[in-house]
């Protein structure tokens, strides 16, 4: 058993740095010390702990099953005692350093990540921004155990211990590939309302990164007795519209993605044969950085970019 009053409690920053960077060099410039001083410091751990906490493997420290079932709740410790020595001063962008790893799908990445670049670039140059694979049956889990900050997610019944706020709103439409001989057949073109017997009978493209072949535009089709050809998935959504556009498939995309696209890779956008339900996106995180003015900042930044792109649909 430790023991508390003659353990020295700085070893726990070092540990929690380790965690992060499993590596003693990348810690050591985490914390603005040496190398030596991080490995001795995991010396000390390691005899005070009486356990190995760290073995080497490849070019890098991988840690004990004893040193990951500290990680989470040493986050958290680490991250109240911040909060407790800095309260809730005003945070100040130009200055900050601070690191947010973000987890959506790739509508983000080709919708808000230019923009919020660009954003950061003149608000806050030493902010950094990661955005991270969506995985869908666990990212609560991903949330709640640090390896990201914040999702963007559709709506959904959310754990009590999130937050959430909606971000935006996006319609659907129907593309196609520009000379589709189906359109040209009908006669239509980027704007027209594609008829439901040709929005039925052609085969489509469905983003779903679980592989699922139904959405919100099936249900709504299922409500007037009508069912669509699913004949591809794509687990994100530039896979589904270079699918689109180098075949004669069609796909429902976001609206505003699909505008964003269609002249750069051929593609026709046109109006779906019936209302499709607008998705309602949001932006999730864990409660423990709902105060944190760093979080917030970042939250604000975000919801107030992508309420613009609403806008401009």
């Amino acid at each position: 058993m430790v023991n508390l009053s003659s353990f020295d409690f700085n070893l726990l920053r070092v540990l929690d740095a380790l965690l992060q960077e499993h590596s003693t060099v990348k810690a050591a410039k985490r914390l603005n010390v040496s190398q030596p001083a991080v490995s001795a410091a995991l010396a000390r751990l390691r005899g005070a702990l009486d356990d190995e906490l760290f073995f080497r493997r490849g070019q890098g420290l991988e840690p004990t099953a004893f040193a990951l079932s500290l990680e989470a709740d040493l986050r958290e410790v680490m991250d109240r005692i911040g909060r407790l020595i800095q309260g809730h001063e005003a945070f100040d962008p130009r200055i900050a350093q601070n690191r947010f790893r973000i987890s959506g799908s790739d509508f983000f990445a080709e919708m808000l990540m230019p923009r919020l670049a660009d954003h950061l670039q003149t608000m806050a140059p030493l902010v950094r921004v990661h955005l991270v694979d969506l995985v869908p049956d666990n990212y609560v889990d991903t949330l709640e155990r640090y390896e990201v900050d914040l999702a963007l997610i559709p709506k959904a019944i959310f754990p009590d211990w999130t937050d959430s706020q909606p971000v935006f709103r996006s319609s659907f439409s129907v593309i196609a590939r520009t000379g589709h001989s189906r359109l040209i057949e009908a006669g239509l073109r980027t704007g027209d309302v594609m008829p439901i017997d040709l929005f039925c009978d052609i085969g489509q493209v469905l983003f779903s990164p679980e592989g699922k072949e139904t959405a919100m535009g099936d249900e709504a089709l299922a409500r007037v007795g009508r069912k669509r050809q699913v004949v591809m998935t794509m687990p994100v959504f530039s896979g589904v519209y270079r699918a689109v556009a180098g075949s004669e498939l069609i796909a429902l995309l976001p609206t505003a993605l699909a505008h964003q696209v269609a002249r750069s890779v051929g593609l026709e956008v046109l109006q779906p044969p019936i209302p499709i339900a607008q998705a309602q996106l949001m932006q999730v995180w864990h409660r423990r950085f709902t105060s944190s003015p760093a979080h917030a900042w970042l939250r604000n930044q975000i919801a107030d970019l992508l309420l613009s792109l609403e806008d401009a649909t």
